[in-house]
């Protein structure tokens, strides 16, 4: 049942009216609270209603939602009944082209690197030999993707045995080194 939830004393005026606000609620279906606002005319004409101004999830709620309405929140709520929104017309531009935007391209992702095989070469190649052995497979076509030390796709790469991408990665290294331009 509907209710009266807080009269307002400061009168609104608009198209040449007076309106006193009242802000109403009332319990819906499914538990919660609707709120509007009643907007009654000085010069005897009818009641106008808003449409729904709030939905709050109990009367406590819808209460203090009322209570703290503003004059400007009521003149626009007043401002909001009289000139309704109307929904946009809009022409007909014809069907899509196609059922859906297009796909994203695959992107594999930037391979992360466990260790910086340059780094650890420079301490010594046994070492880096070492690392490399303590690795798994992935984490070895990781580093030699991220260093573009390997030639050939990620089916090659994952082709080769953990012993032959270790190998890879330090021939690689060296190679680099060697080549003065590249570091």
């Amino acid at each position: 049942m509907a209710e009266v939830l807080q009269l307002f004393d400061t009168p609104l005026e608009a198209q040449g009216r007076t309106y006193l606000p009242r802000a109403c609620g009332r319990a819906m279906k499914d538990g919660l609270w609707e709120g509007w606002i009643e907007l009654l005319p000085g010069d005897g004409s009818p009641i106008l209603r808003s449409r729904r101004e709030t939905v709050q999830p109990n009367r406590e709620a819808a209460l203090y939602w009322a209570e703290g309405l503003t004059p400007v929140y009521l003149e626009g709520a007043l401002a909001r009944t009289l000139a309704p929104p109307r929904p946009a017309v809009l022409p007909d531009l014809g069907e899509p082209a196609f059922p859906g935007p297009a796909r994203e391209p695959w992107r594999q992702p930037a391979p992360v690197a466990v260790l910086d095989p340059f780094s650890v070469y420079q301490k010594g190649e046994d070492l880096l030999r070492q690392e490399l052995s303590a690795l798994s497979p992935w984490h070895l076509r990781n580093i030699a993707r991220a260093h573009d030390l390997l030639a050939g796709d990620a089916g090659a790469l994952q082709a080769l045995s953990p012993a032959a991408l270790a190998e890879g990665i330090i021939e690689g290294v060296k190679g680099r080194i060697a080549e003065p331009a590249h570091r």
